[in-house]
């Protein structure tokens, strides 16, 4: 597998390999407001990059703060979601392939967890899903034909209402027609609030840290792209890599700080992974309240407007343009970051007792109720 043109990254090559060309020299980021004229227009998402947002200081606080209350349960839930992952495999040849880029840590905790609780080496891969695009299906038939014996695990942070789960199972389906491929599209996440993934750490809508920030807890890679200016036939999806912020850069700090905790969750993880199935059925029931809000606050279709999820609303708040947020409670530790970026940008915060996931952000359209 030849790693030429890849984009570079701020992780170690034993941890993960981005299956991204690198047009770091080339592509040059949209501001906010361009970026979403561009999308109105009918533009794709991926054509553009935002500018990253550079945390501040307050902001920067409540991140480690968050780090260091989670990464006890962060820990665990990555052990309890690689047992699961071999259960349901039911075979020790495993390739991890995570859906950059907040997937990217996820799988390489549990690429870590494998190799130093399990003794098992996972090689690790991340590559470009995109909203729908489909999956980077040159990247997947470079994986495929490495590992042609291996079970293929896709990995990704979190679900919000499954955007992410329809568009890997549509590709899946017809990747496995076109070519007599036997993938499955059991993705794994750690938090699976909208009940939308099979495999999964919990179905708890809690802080992620690494959904705080953006590319400097992402091994410094932007967003994927997918513009055909920078991204030819036969091209991986593309991605930036942002030398400019090393000296920010927290992405091998998360990983190390949760990887550091294995030994002492370990054992917990084991015991709840065999005392319970390893997978469960998908209900989908968050999305029934993204399409409830979408018919009481929008005129026409909304779906892609609204974010539900701590994860979710947190992207909505560093990189679209936010009409307002919504909150269970505003008391609750794993939104505290979504209130001080809501004050930063001074976006409307809601609060709605009976709110199912813990946060939900919208996005401004213009067709507003």
């Amino acid at each position: 597998m030849s790693m030429a043109g890849l984009v570079k990254t701020s992780y170690p090559k034993e941890d993960i390999t981005f299956l991204l060309k690198d047009v770091t020299e080339e592509f040059v980021e949209s501001t906010l407001e361009e970026r979403e004229a561009a999308v109105r227009s009918g533009a794709h998402y991926s054509e553009r990059l935002p500018i990253e947002y550079r945390p501040s200081e307050e902001y920067t606080r409540l991140y480690h703060s968050s780090v260091e209350k989670t990464k006890g349960r962060l820990s665990y839930l990555i052990g309890l979601l690689a047992h699961r992952i071999l259960a349901n495999a039911g075979a020790e040849r495993v390739v991890l392939v995570s859906l950059a880029r907040a997937g990217s840590p996820i799988g390489i905790l549990v690429r870590r967890y494998a190799a130093q609780l399990l003794d098992l080496d996972w090689p690790h891969y991340s590559v470009s899903i995109l909203r729908g695009k489909g999956i980077d299906e040159k990247a997947l038939e470079t994986i495929y034909e490495a590992y042609p014996d291996s079970r293929i695990q896709f990995i990704d942070g979190w679900t919000g209402k499954g955007a992410i789960q329809n568009e890997l199972t549509r590709s899946i389906e017809r990747l496995n027609n076109e070519k007599g491929w036997n993938l499955t599209d059991d993705m794994a996440v750690l938090a699976d609030p909208g009940a939308c993934a099979v495999l999964f750490g919990t179905r708890d809508d809690f802080l992620i840290p690494s959904a705080c920030l953006n590319a400097t807890v992402s091994g410094l890679i932007s967003r994927t792209i997918l513009n055909e200016r920078f991204v030819g036939e036969g091209d991986y999806h593309g991605a930036k890599f942002y030398a400019e912020m090393a000296g920010e850069d927290m992405s091998n700090d998360f990983v190390d700080q949760v990887s550091s905790m294995f030994p002492s969750t370990a054992e917990a993880a084991k015991e709840d992974a065999a005392a319970q199935p390893a997978t469960a059925e998908r209900t989908w029931e968050g999305m029934k309240e993204v399409e409830e809000i979408g018919r009481r606050l929008y005129t026409g279709k909304s779906d892609h407007l609204i974010k539900p999820g701590v994860g979710e609303t947190t992207r909505v708040l560093l990189r679209r343009s936010p009409w307002k947020i919504m909150v269970r409670n505003p008391d609750n530790p794993d939104v505290q970051h979504l209130l001080l970026l809501a004050k930063e940008k001074e976006v409307p915060v809601e609060v709605v007792p009976n709110l199912f996931y813990q946060a939900i952000g919208l996005i401004r359209s213009g067709n507003e109720i």
